[in-house]
């Protein structure tokens, strides 16, 4: 589990990304999960954000995204998901204790 200090943190490291990834209408798939769990694993910190016309409930998304590649949810605001995932070999960020 993240502290609150350590999401504050990543919350202001993930400022000025992009989203990565859109989940729409058809929702979370394995395929997405994959595709995320790789890309997180180069990345660590990344933005997902939701199509209007996604059937799910944002929650929902990102429950089934951070336990499908084992991340942590930083935030969600707005339609857009913040999830981080300690990488094993590219390590870039340092969280505060």
């Amino acid at each position: 589990m993240l502290t609150g200090k350590q999401k504050r943190f990543l919350r202001s490291e993930a400022h000025h990304l992009n989203p990565v990834f859109q989940v729409g209408k058809g929702g979370v798939n394995d395929n997405m999960i994959k595709t995320i769990g790789e890309a997180i694993e180069t990345r660590e910190l990344m933005k997902i954000s939701i199509l209007q016309n996604c059937d799910m409930d944002k929650t929902e998304v990102a429950q089934e995204l951070s336990e499908g590649v084992g991340a942590e949810i930083v935030q969600i605001i707005g339609n857009t998901i913040v999830l981080y995932k300690e990488s094993k070999e590219n390590k870039q960020l340092i969280l505060p204790r």
